[in-house]
């Protein structure tokens, strides 16, 4: 047995060989399967990749079968600080399963992140990675002079992506700076007329899903539909999204 800590400091007590993983959290499911094939045997009904992937479906990231997840004693259940609430992660807890939280509120803090799990699970090299890793070290500029924008994740009511997320902070790296990034919430709800002027709207295909048809008319700047896994899953995703989303939104601006 080795005892470890998570990204927020909490320990984890891990077997000699970790063969058995629930997943809470989709972006790691994706990652997770991506380095270790088979490894996980249970996820959230939002764990849609890597396309296929059959195992068993434990309700959403926000409502998990606490019980079902006791009852089948998994080697470790991996978890993240805010897509996962602390009273299911404390309940597992309590239940004497592992649970391993990740934070990661940056395009740096995910891949150190990643690293250190996947160190602790026996995989201390992981191509993919190291790939990620390099793509978004000094990454292409969108355009050659910084652009403006507004990322809008949910309708009914308006919410935006606001300061210390790692979507604003991806998106900065491509010369893309969150109009809102200043804002004291992370995730802030405001009314259109609340809202700056701005150059681009980044509409993303997730949380909600935006459509020619359904986002862009409400702003009077260009919009960019972009791939929201794109945007916001940390794992395989990262290694085309420079490229994938810097041509998605120089289509919208041509």
């Amino acid at each position: 047995m080795t005892e470890l800590r998570d990204d927020l400091g909490a320990k984890v007590t891990l077997p000699a060989q970790v063969t058995r993983i629930v997943s809470l959290v989709p972006s790691l499911t994706e990652a997770v399967e991506a380095t270790m094939p088979g490894a996980i045997i249970a996820a959230t009904d939002w764990c849609t990749h890597p396309a296929g992937l059959d195992v068993t479906r434990i309700r959403g990231t926000k409502n998990p079968d606490v019980g079902a997840i006791i009852a089948m004693q998994p080697d470790l259940v991996i978890a993240n600080e805010e897509e996962n609430k602390p009273e299911h992660i404390a309940e597992l807890r309590d239940a004497g399963l592992n649970v391993w939280v990740t934070e990661i509120r940056n395009v740096d803090q995910a891949i150190e992140s990643m690293t250190r799990l996947f160190t602790a699970l026996g995989h201390p090299s992981v191509p993919w990675l190291e790939q990620a890793r390099a793509n978004w070290a000094n990454p292409e500029p969108v355009f050659d002079y910084p652009v403006t924008a507004l990322i809008p994740i949910w309708r009914k009511p308006w919410m935006f992506v606001g300061s210390d997320t790692y979507a604003g902070e991806l998106l900065g790296r491509l010369g893309i700076f969150n109009a809102l990034g200043l804002h004291p919430e992370r995730y802030p709800k405001l009314e259109l007329n609340e809202l700056p002027d701005v150059e681009l709207v980044v509409l993303p295909d997730e949380p909600y899903e935006f459509t020619l048809d359904d986002g862009p008319e409400y702003f009077s700047a260009h919009a960019a539909l972009i791939s929201g896994r794109l945007l916001t899953w940390y794992g395989p995703a990262m290694v085309d999204a420079p490229a994938e989303l810097a041509w998605a939104i120089r289509s919208a601006l041509s």
